[in-house]
């Protein structure tokens, strides 16, 4: 006899049975989150003590949520905006895709240092900060997802902040990011960058990198970003078949699991 209803059966998100008997497959749904790489700090163009580039923004944040997943798919991962030299701008930070979806690269922030010598933040996902002198932050572009406007520097050698996914950046603070617990743990990612401090951003955040404030005499450079990172999470009776040019590891949480690509652009197939 046909069966007609599956709907207490824990395979019913697997293969459903029409009217007739006749078996038809729905494909696995999955959750996303795409955070592109974050961008680089300006450097300071100047010979002058105290002074400080624009924190790099944070790449845009995307979420997605009970979508099929596709029988084949491609995956890229942005790149971190590198640290600005001391006479640029930090660089963007690359666009991390996947599923039709774009989460663009932080904007990076600008080039500190005396008099004209500042410049503007960049646009991006989140916005740069401004470098010093009161020159203005970038703004976001985000469209996928969310990402904030850098902040204007506050005046003198201060550098503005870098904007986050959580928020536009005030003063030389860069904006916060948002919390996902997709991996099981919450964790804090698309930070913006400070306009000052001088670290880099963390691997596979996409954090903007924060503003380094010149020293001594001479050419300072900026700090890098971090890159992006795409976290899936789907059924665990699903397998992968992920290309070589994937960085990626995956781990099995009761009825599902989730991989992490962290690095490099390829194609993924459902084995």
């Amino acid at each position: 006899m046909a069966v007609t209803s599956m709907a207490n059966s824990s395979i019913r998100d697997f293969v459903k049975f029409n009217s007739v008997g006749a078996p038809w497959y729905e494909k696995p749904r999955l959750d996303a989150l795409l955070i592109g790489g974050g961008a680089g700090s300006g450097g300071v163009n100047t010979n002058g003590i105290g002074w400080n580039g624009g924190g790099g923004g944070a790449g845009e944040y995307v979420t997605v949520s009970n979508i099929a997943l596709p029988s084949f798919f491609t995956i890229a991962i942005g790149a971190s905006g590198g640290a600005g030299g001391g006479s640029s701008n930090g660089g963007n930070g690359g666009n991390s895709t996947g599923f039709a979806l774009v989460a663009k690269g932080g904007g990076g922030g600008g080039r500190g240092g005396a008099s004209q010598s500042s410049v503007n933040g960049v646009t991006g996902g989140s916005g740069g900060g401004g470098g010093s002198n009161g020159t203005s932050g970038g703004a976001s572009n985000a469209s996928d997802g969310v990402g904030n406007s850098g902040a204007d520097s506050p005046g003198g050698g201060a550098g503005g902040g870098g904007g986050g996914a959580g928020g536009a950046a005030s003063g030389s603070s860069g904006g916060a990011g948002l919390a996902s617990d997709i991996t099981g743990s919450s964790v804090t990612r698309a930070v913006g960058g400070d306009g000052s401090n001088g670290t880099s951003g963390t691997a596979n955040t996409g954090n903007g990198g924060d503003g380094n404030t010149s020293a001594s005499g001479g050419l300072t450079g900026g700090r890098a970003g971090g890159s992006g990172i795409v976290i899936i999470k789907y059924p665990a009776y699903v397998t992968l078949d992920v290309g070589a040019g994937l960085t990626s590891s995956t781990a099995t949480a009761g009825l599902y699991k989730i991989t992490q690509f962290t690095a490099g652009t390829d194609t993924v197939e459902v084995a």
